[in-house]
């Protein structure tokens, strides 16, 4: 790749890098060597089976399904790739008429034809009982690729039907290797607390980790911690532990202070702010005890704030619950 200049600055708010950095192949996805090892062996073999990729956002499942029909198609993947987003289409119809009417389709050159159903967990029942019977009817010219955040959401008989995958959170090692190779194609000055910033707020996330990085470029200048952060409205980790340790000490007008200093002048997301302290609880120094308290508190503010309960309000009730030693 060639170095950035300053006079390709201004391009920089114009491309999306996850796109543009995007892997192409199967061996140029980090993080997960032991699953695209798994799939380049059924490319070798010219035997695919149907797929189901399970795990969080920002992981590999897109990139792996498109690497594999870049593998097996090459320059006519377009021609006999379609990808469906099932949080779109969510109803049987998808399944009856766009599904069908592809793997219909004449095409020539080729054994089979790959259908790629992004987000399948948020199919409704019956369209995942059609899909199942599409699945069948069109084994001989079609292979699915269905990824998913919680396989649990999947129906037994399509994941009976499909050889399952489970991506896990890509390790920071993985995340710090990318971002690196990232700003030095881009011609980006990267401190190695932007690096680790941009590490822990993605947490696992590596499309969060790239976005991270090109909105702080964006903005000029060297991309440090406080870039970081505030672009990716994250809290810092000793801000998080601060709160925590003060309302466990019993001072809950200076945690709930702090709340709020968090949720009004950083902009943090109340979920956000839960999903770090979970993070976070084994870090705060507590004994066995305190921690499995503070975390069954965190899962309970979680559950009601998914629930549809005000965020802060629920929060609030949680470091009140800590301060009280309840």
């Amino acid at each position: 790749m060639s170095e950035a200049t300053d006079a390709d600055a201004p391009a920089r708010g114009r491309e999306v890098w996850i796109e543009k950095y995007r892997p192409q192949r199967l061996e140029d996805v980090v993080g997960h060597e032991h699953i695209t090892e798994r799939l380049r062996s059924y490319i070798r073999r010219d035997d695919l089976p149907h797929l189901l990729f399970a795990g969080p956002a920002g992981v590999g499942k897109t990139t792996s399904a498109v690497a594999i029909a870049k593998e097996v198609y090459g320059e006519e993947w377009r021609e006999n790739f379609l990808e469906l987003n099932a949080s779109d289409e969510r109803g049987i119809d998808v399944v009856r008429d766009r599904i069908k009417s592809f793997a219909r389709s004449s095409f020539g050159g080729f054994d089979y034809r790959i259908i790629f159903l992004d987000e399948a967990d948020a199919l409704t029942s019956d369209a995942q009982s059609a899909l199942r019977r599409t699945m069948e009817q069109f084994s001989n010219n079609t292979r699915f690729v269905l990824s998913c955040n919680y396989s649990s959401q999947i129906i037994d008989p399509i994941q009976s039907r499909c050889a399952v995958f489970r991506f896990s959170p890509l390790g920071d090692e993985a995340v710090e290797e990318t971002v690196r190779e990232i700003a030095d194609a881009e011609g980006i000055e990267v401190t190695d607390d932007g690096v680790e910033a941009l590490v822990y707020a993605a947490d696992g996330d590596m499309r969060k980790a790239i976005n991270g990085l090109q909105a702080a470029a964006v903005l000029g200048g060297t991309v440090d911690e406080e870039a970081v952060y505030a672009i990716t409205s994250t809290a810092r980790p000793e801000e998080i532990r601060e709160m925590v340790t003060l309302a466990l000490d019993g001072e809950f007008t200076a945690a709930r202070a702090k709340l709020d200093e968090l949720l009004v002048d950083s902009g943090i997301a109340g979920d956000d702010i839960i999903d770090q302290l979970h993070r976070s609880v084994w870090e705060f120094g507590l004994d066995e005890r305190e921690a499995v308290r503070v975390m069954e508190r965190i899962g309970e503010t979680d559950y009601r704030i998914t629930a549809g309960a005000n965020e802060q309000v629920q929060l609030e009730a949680l470091l009140a619950s800590l301060a009280l030693g309840e």
